[in-house]
């Protein structure tokens, strides 16, 4: 057996299980099947580029420890990185991947019936990006006597309050982010390449510091330039930057596999006043908007502030302004539970951890300044110390 590497005492581990198993029990669920990377890694620690392939945790509400479920050539990962004693790894044979004539979770169904677990109520992450309608399909015949229940984030809010431990690895995601962010905005000038500049921001992202290094962020670099700042999730091209462009730069650093993630805009050269009118406006939004983050205050009470607050200078934003954040793998950094935004009532606690980005995306221009936070006892610290501010290169 190989000596797993764990990032958490197995008895942090130990309680995330037992939060999850009470969510269980509250749903009505007895087995649990567990799909989402961010999730595995959460419950367990399993950390690998396998999950392009079908892998899964299964959680019996009875059972001290789940299993691990996935590709023969993975099973070791599991071993390296995993509290999970052998017994509870498991691996399908090769001939189950992107196979035309059965399914990975044909092997997770038998292991189910093999349990004695055939007639349980089965809980599924429904609207994961790792759980495909053939998944449900293949469960389904394969467990014709149980009943499924859509388990869609139930694992994302035992994840929404942070441990110190966690908290100090997105604080240091955050030094990452320093470094990424500046490197970003010290590269883009006239004449240089889109993507020379993101060249750097990688190798800013994956070196880290001196003290500790960066992960793979879940999202890429996202850097619209000149009219393509008018939408948010352009990347980058090998156009070259020209004076008076206006370059949005939205960014994280990460520190396995936890995120700080930021957004700033640069302008090559004074900016209309228009481009002015609007970054004023996001950062008096942001400001008040975050003044009202505290303990016991709703998401869409946050989001109330922010929309006030542009109003009084004619601007409307009809998209959320933020989102929970932490754990993840791609294609997302998010949490998929709390949204910043009119509706969501979940209070605020202390450790929650959000990005607050609101940015406005007019006709042929916008401004994305962002600030990624931690719910403290009495408001909000910020998870990096970087300028807030529209930045401009004359």
């Amino acid at each position: 057996m190989a000596i797993a590497e764990l990032n958490f005492d197995i008895s942090e581990y130990r309680q995330r299980l037992q939060k999850t198993k009470q969510r269980m029990e509250q749903a009505g669920i007895e087995v649990l099947i567990v799909s989402d990377p961010g999730n595995m890694n959460y419950l367990t620690g399993y950390d690998g580029w396998s999950f392009y392939v079908h892998q899964c945790l299964v959680v019996f509400i009875d059972e001290d420890q789940p299993l691990w479920i996935g590709r023969g050539q993975d099973a070791k990962a599991a071993e390296f990185t995993t509290w999970l004693h052998k017994d509870n790894i498991i691996p399908y044979a090769d001939d189950y991947v992107q196979s035309t004539v059965k399914h990975p979770m044909d092997f997770v169904s038998d292991i189910i019936k093999s349990k004695g677990k055939a007639g349980n109520t089965v809980g599924v992450e429904m609207d994961s990006y790792y759980f495909t309608a053939k998944c449900m399909e293949s469960l389904q015949k394969g467990l014709p006597n149980s009943s499924f229940v859509d388990a869609t984030s139930l694992v994302n809010w035992v994840r929404i309050i942070k441990s110190e431990r966690e908290i100090e690895f997105m604080r240091r995601a955050g030094k990452i982010m320093e470094k990424a962010m500046q490197v970003g905005l010290d590269s883009i000038e006239p004449g240089i390449r889109e993507c020379d500049v993101v060249s750097k921001i990688y190798e800013a992202q994956i070196r880290g510091t001196d003290s500790f290094g960066g992960d793979y962020p879940a999202i890429v670099p996202l850097l619209p330039a000149g009219e393509k700042t008018s939408t948010p999730h352009i990347t980058w091209s090998d156009n070259r930057y020209k004076q008076g462009d206006l370059v949005i730069l939205e960014l994280a650093g990460c520190y396995k596999r936890y995120h700080a993630p930021m957004a700033r805009t640069l302008s090559l050269g004074t900016p209309s006043q228009k481009v002015l009118d609007l970054a004023e406006a996001v950062l008096e939004g942001i400001a008040e908007a975050l003044a009202v983050v505290k303990p016991g205050v709703t998401a869409e009470e946050v989001e109330e502030a922010w929309r006030k607050s542009i109003s009084k200078r004619g601007f409307v934003k009809d998209s959320r302004i933020g989102y929970s954040i932490g754990l993840n793998y791609p294609p997302d950094w998010g949490e998929h539970t709390v949204s910043l935004r009119q509706g969501d009532k979940t209070v605020l606690q202390t450790n929650m951890t959000l990005h607050m980005i609101p940015g406005i995306w007019q006709d042929n221009y916008g401004v994305e300044i962002s600030e990624a936070f931690r719910v403290t006892e009495n408001g909000c610290e910020p998870l990096y110390d970087f300028p807030r501010q529209l930045f401009i290169k004359d």
